[in-house]
């Protein structure tokens, strides 16, 4: 009996990509036709773009390319929502058509190459494929040491995610069906996917350097992304803060018994400088204690209002049941 080959969606969020979108654009359809020739994927196979709110000719550019080639989609954001959203757009938008979805950025820094051994371990029956950098030799030495200490941290405190895994992996439209149940707003994807279960492995390859264009995501961003994994995927933060509290309250304790001592014994020292060292430390203690359950507060808040996570308010084509605008 003749296997039915799977039909392969490749996700790509572009944020004001105008300059590198040209260049990898038909690298990445050079890619889906090997891929079909070889056997591996089906013929129905389809690059989807997901325009996140881009300022420059972007979106136009995504016209353009999927009126030249049927196996160009796209979408639009109806305004910039964020790496983490566009993905999560172009998943849901894609489960639908597909059997399987490789998201994957558009700077053609990750190896396009690597998805050949992803199609292949999903053929064998993993529903969920981790790309995973094998070294960061292109990173410099503080995104290095920073990366690979927040993969450590996270683990620390009790995230799973793989290490040295960003955003390009394979998933199966199951799991996909499966992770559209997570309804969170606060998203991190790359922790909210092992939690769905199901057969992985991962993939491991090397990372290049941008090929045109500049990064969109400067430092403040990745310290955002790194601080909201943290907090939406664990709550040891505040436990630490607890028993770091708990601890400070033993050790003012003990202090208040010694004072009192050595006030009977007289052998106390009148002093300012003590004091004022002692109330400085508890009131930044305080502080900092504050601002983690704030972070916690504040993510709730946001989970309460239900706002939906994306709005795709264009699409480069039309299905018959299509009711236009989609909101996730």
């Amino acid at each position: 009996m003749e296997t039915k080959l799977p039909v392969l969606w490749i996700v790509i969020p572009c944020y004001n990509e105008e300059a590198v979108l040209p260049i990898t654009a038909p690298m990445f359809l050079d890619k889906i036709t090997q891929l079909a020739r070889e056997g591996l994927i089906a013929q129905e196979s389809r690059i989807l773009f997901v325009n996140d709110g881009s300022k420059d000719t972007t979106w136009q550019i995504i016209q353009s390319l999927s009126g030249e080639d049927p196996h160009y989609l796209g979408i639009s954001q109806s305004r910039n929502r964020g790496h983490q959203n566009a993905v999560l757009a172009g998943l849901m938008e894609a489960k639908e058509h597909c059997d399987i979805t490789i998201s994957i950025d558009c700077d053609g820094q990750d190896d396009i190459n690597a998805m050949d051994e992803m199609v292949r371990q999903y053929r064998e029956g993993c529903e969920i494929v981790y790309g995973v950098r094998s070294r960061r030799d292109t990173d410099t030495w503080f995104k290095r040491v920073t990366a690979e200490s927040f993969y450590k941290l996270m683990n620390e405190m009790g995230a799973e995610v793989v290490y040295n895994h960003a955003d390009y992996r394979l998933v199966s439209s199951k799991v996909l069906y499966a992770f559209e149940n997570y309804r969170e707003v606060n998203l991190f994807l790359r922790g909210m996917f092992p939690l769905v279960g199901f057969k992985s492995t991962s993939v491991y390859y090397e990372r290049h350097e941008r090929i045109a264009g500049q990064s969109h995501y400067p430092l403040s961003k990745m310290l955002a992304l790194a601080l909201d994994g943290i907090t939406s995927m664990s709550t040891k933060p505040i436990r630490l803060i607890t028993g770091f509290g708990c601890l400070v309250a033993v050790i003012s304790f003990i202090g208040v018994i010694w004072s009192i001592a050595a006030h009977f014994m007289g052998a106390a020292v009148a002093g300012w400088s003590s004091m004022v060292c002692i109330l400085c430390f508890l009131g930044g203690i305080q502080l900092l204690g504050i601002g983690v359950i704030g972070e916690y507060v504040g993510k709730t808040y946001m989970e309460t209002k239900n706002r939906p996570r994306y709005i795709i308010s264009e699409k480069t084509w039309k299905d018959p049941e299509d009711p236009g605008i989609r909101i996730g």
